[in-house]
């Protein structure tokens, strides 16, 4: 009988329980162990194995051990065919094992069932005869602190294992259910490394791992290899025993099919259905090349078998040419006055895009065959600029359709995938033109400044054609190739900032900033519009609930800081949930909410004017910086101390903003005798220049009066009035030159509570679009050079002598 071997030849017998690792306690391991050397396999901690033994070592070994009631440790051999092994000839790593199970098979042969505890390394053998002992160190796995990646680990063998064992018809069913039971990765790994048939040397070195990261990546790369086998078995086994062809069967199949429907007296349903697709595109009034297209493409579908896969392409693109609109269109309400009264009552304020509107209406009531505007609507977050295209819509009595393209990336997204491709299917804009059912709708395109490119193409470059008027009526998309007209959609895209979007993109749309909404607007669009909203949404009603002008402001004022009317409209919802629990537990009495009760609901106030605080020592001025949300304040802080001259730089500045502080130095140090400054400052002097906001990165050269006025103030000692703010370029002439998002900047300043402005005497053209109540609470200074900037800004006049005469300075200029 053979000696020490699996009764399962080459393979370990998986066994219907596994008793978890550990089974064992270390300290519990005797320091010298009997050796059972093992052929041909690998026995793991955790596993059960039936053994048959001849060997008369192994016997006395088995006779001591069941007498003595010890354990044993079980050492694979290096060689199989060694009958009297030695220390060289066993492997440095076994498992230490209980024999659970022992039957006498006749006069010197036993079996023997033992049961796997724990990892040992052998350390040396001490004793040779009667049988082998030798003195053992018990070995723990390695389990590193990342467990996240031994939960991944753990899923990836669990999902191969499984895959492993559906090819292999041989193994028990109860196999997978063995696998998924186990929760312990490194017993999970063990019971896999024992029954998958690979060399004893590779079961060994997995043995022998005791990192358990490792070991479950060994494995892993086991079963991997053992499933790529079996699958070109699978393979090679299935092109063997194939003697039926493709053709023959698809023959043979469909003539069964055939004889089924004529049992079953339905023949004419594939017929039935070509003719209602047939009649379907003859009501879609295709035009003539679309038509023709169709109509071969129809023809093509009646030779080929229904049970075809290219019967499915083929159907599918006939019946997108059936239900897009080729000549539905949808009647505009050309009634001026209505439109008017919808915008209005849907929105408070933005005239631009409302008056824009009313333009198209008109002309399109006097000429009938006016293309689609092109509108792009450029703003901060929260101003309307999304919830505007469904009222414009609703206005002009058309449909509306919302695409979003923020995050878009691929180009077939627009013109779509060829039908060449599997599951393909046309862009964006075919799909959501059947979705509306007219050739006409409003179509949103939000987030248009958001469009991502990569190596699957640039979005932007598709929509060239999409967005223009002179492109846009032979719309070409890959799935459909045919043209289709997008020239009567009314186009309204909208966007946080200008500059992501590609400039040729750009000058195909018609550009209409909004601005954020001053504190006026902001109450009206509350009282109209967010209450009512938030009053129905949290399931109460107006006479349950009231809250004031004067709360509305203090929310305003001290909890929400924006352009738009997000924020506003959560801490309303705030407010009216608060309310919702008092009516839901019992309270029906109508409760008005006051500034006190308001500060109960929503805490103490988040938004404080920080100008008095932050402008009382010398050396800090307001500036007004230009965002993609809005206007906000950005502060410009100077200091100095004892150095060489040095001047530093901080706040994530960029390349203009640091050219406009150096410009601001050199002006200083030529005019130090005006300033009444010690000509030499910077001898012993250095200065650091600081903006705030540290992780948000600033540019442009709109700070450089206020870095200027920042360092007059520090250098002189006179402090900059805390009720100022200013914008506006400095040249190193003195002179102050123009710059842009005057009415952000304007509104920033308005909503901090500023109450003096100072900026250029060119930007005086740029008051119109500021909101005629900001004028009237606002004190607005227009300066041609920093001499009058720093004699508005300052609490004093810094000059001790008079400027240089005007024909000098002109002369210094001609040179």
């Amino acid at each position: 009988m053979s000696d020490d071997k699996k009764k399962a030849a080459g393979a370990q017998a998986m066994p219907t329980t596994m008793t978890p690792p550990g089974a064992i306690n270390k300290d519990d391991i005797p320091q010298v162990l009997p050796i059972l050397p093992l052929r041909n396999s690998v026995f793991f901690p955790g596993g059960v194995l039936p053994l048959a033994v001849g060997r008369q070592k192994t016997i006395a070994l088995i006779k001591d051990a069941v007498r003595d009631d010890q354990v044993i440790g079980v050492v694979t051999q290096r060689k199989a065919e060694e009958e009297d092994p030695g220390a060289s000839d066993l492997y440095g790593m076994g498992t230490v094992a209980r024999i659970v199970k022992l039957l006498k098979m006749g006069e010197d042969n036993y079996s023997l069932v033992v049961q796997g505890l724990a990892r040992f390394r052998v350390l040396e053998l001490v004793q040779e005869s009667p049988y082998l002992k030798a003195r053992i160190e018990p070995v723990d796995d390695k389990t590193p602190a990342d467990n996240v990646e031994i939960e991944a680990l753990t899923i990836n063998l669990k999902k191969l294992a499984r895959e492993v064992i559906e090819m292999m018809p041989e193994l028990p069913a109860a196999a997978t259910e063995l696998v998924e039971s186990i929760t312990h990765p490194g017993h999970l790994a063990d019971l896999i490394a024992a029954n998958v048939d690979v060399p004893i040397e590779e079961k060994q070195a997995v043995l022998e791992t005791v990192d358990l990261k490792a070991r479950m990546k060994l494995v892993l790369e086991l079963l991997n290899r053992k499933r790529e086998i079996l699958k070109l078995s699978n393979k090679i086994d299935s092109a063997v025993k194939g003697e039926m062809s493709k053709t023959q069967r698809e023959y043979y199949l469909r003539q069964q099919l055939k004889a089924i429907k004529e049992e079953l007296g339905e023949m004419g349903e594939d017929e039935e259905e070509l003719d209602d697709l047939q009649e379907r595109l003859k009501k879609a009034q295709l035009p003539p090349d679309v038509e023709k297209v169709a109509n071969k493409e129809l023809n093509r579908l009646k030779t080929i078998p229904a049970a075809s896969s290219e019967y499915t392409v083929a159907r599918t693109y006939l019946d997108w040419l059936a239900d897009l609109p080729w000549s539905k269109l949808s009647e505009d309400n050309l009634d001026i006055e209505n439109a008017r009264r919808q915008l209005d009552a849907d929105h408070h304020g933005i005239q631009k895009v409302k008056k824009r509107i009313l333009e198209y209406l008109a002309v399109r009531k006097l000429k009938n065959d006016m293309k689609g505007p092109i509108l792009c609507l450029v703003g901060p977050p929260g101003v309307g600029k999304t919830s505007l295209g469904q009222s414009v819509a609703k206005a002009v009595g058309r449909k509306f359709v919302r695409l979003a393209l923020g995050g878009v990336r691929d180009e077939a997204e627009i013109r779509g995938h060829r039908r060449t491709y599997v599951g393909a299917l046309p862009g964006r804009f075919i799909q959501q033109m059947k979705k509306a059912g007219t050739r006409n709708p409003v179509m949103l395109l939000d987030e248009i400044d958001k469009l991502g490119a990569d190596f699957r193409g640039d979005p932007s470059a598709a929509l060239l054609e999409v967005l223009d008027p002179e492109q846009n009526h032979t719309f070409s998309d890959h799935y459909l190739d045919v043209a289709f007209d997008l020239s009567k959609v009314m186009f309204i895209a909208t966007a946080n900032q200008l500059d992501p979007i590609p400039g040729p993109l750009r000058d195909r749309m018609e550009i209409i900033e909004l601005s954020g909404y001053t504190l006026d607007e902001k109450v009206a669009i509350a009282k109209a519009h967010l209450i009512p909203k938030q009053v129905k949404e949290h399931g109460i009603t107006n006479e349950q609930v009231e809250i004031i002008d004067e709360t509305l402001t203090e929310i305003i004022t001290a909890y929400t800081r924006e352009a738009g009317v997000r924020s506003l409209e959560r801490r309303i919802a705030d407010v009216c949930r608060s309310v919702a629990v008092q009516v839901a537990s019992g309270k029906t009495d109508k409760q008005t909410i006051t500034k006190e009760k308001l500060h109960e609901l929503l805490g103490p106030q988040r938004v404080e004017s920080e100008m008095a605080e932050r402008t009382a020592q010398t050396g800090v001025a307001a500036g007004l910086a230009w965002t993609p949300y809005g206007g906000d304040l950005l502060f410009i802080e100077a200091t100095k101390m004892v150095g060489k001259g040095g001047m530093t730089l901080t706040g994530k500045l960029g390349d203009v903003m640091k050219e406009s502080a150096h410009a601001a130095m050199s002006y200083l140090r030529s005019n130090a005798e005006r300033l009444g400054v010690q000509p030499n400052f910077l001898d012993k002097t250095d200065i650091h220049i600081h903006v705030p906001d540290g992780a948000m990165p600033k540019d442009g050269p709109s700070a450089g009066v206020t870095m200027l006025t920042a360092l007059t103030s520090l250098m002189t000692g006179i402090r900059v009035r805390n009720d100022t703010a200013m914008t506006g370029e400095a040249t190193l002439r003195g002179l102050v030159l123009p710059v842009g998002g005057i009415k952000e900047k304007v509104l920033a300043a308005h909503r901090a509570g500023i109450k003096r402005i100072i900026m250029p005497e060119k930007n005086k053209k740029d008051m119109v679009d500021v909101p005629e109540q900001v004028k009237k609470e606002v004190e607005f200074f227009f300066a041609t050079r920093m001499d009058e900037v720093l004699n508005l800004a300052l609490e004093k006049a810094p000059f001790v002598t008079a400027p240089p005469p005007a024909d000098a300075a002109g002369a210094e200029v001609r040179a």
